[in-house]
């Protein structure tokens, strides 16, 4: 299993290095978010919309790891038999995408007409820890 890190903006990059476990992980990012971490591979894309997503689903394998906070992308991933989890340790699987995708919709649909939704709640270290339990745990399990 590969781990795949969608990088722009992420910001557990350096907890999923460090609890890799042997596994290869690619931190995936377009020109305007170039990094570089040591443990990990760095692959850049061009810019564009989707461009660092359609990258790792290019890429990715079945039973690869993503890491990503955009419900798009997770759905592809699960599409493609891989596993995908985000920033806060929330699992994506086939059973919760379909109405986070929904909830992403009806939220895009408020913002067209005018509208506001909240957006993230500032970090804690509490979604840290919680990452780096369920990140762990879906590592071992995917063995």
């Amino acid at each position: 299993m590969s781990i795949f890190v969608d990088a722009d903006g992420c910001p557990v990059v350096d907890l999923v290095i460090r609890h890799r476990q042997g596994r290869d992980v690619f931190l995936v990012c377009d020109t305007a978010h170039q990094m570089i971490r040591e443990g990990a591979t760095t692959i850049t894309v061009g810019q564009g919309p989707d461009a660092v997503d359609y990258a790792i689903v290019n890429r990715m394998k079945r039973g690869d790891l993503v890491v990503t906070q955009d419900f798009g992308l997770a759905a592809l991933v699960l599409a493609r038999g891989g596993f995908a989890i985000d920033q806060n340790g929330r699992q994506f699987t086939n059973d919760n995408i379909d109405l986070l995708l929904h909830t992403r919709h009806v939220g895009q649909q408020i913002r067209r007409a005018g509208g506001r939704t909240k957006g993230p709640k500032k970090r804690t270290r509490d979604a840290d820890r919680s990452f780096e339990e369920s990140f762990r745990t879906l590592v071992q399990t995917s063995m």
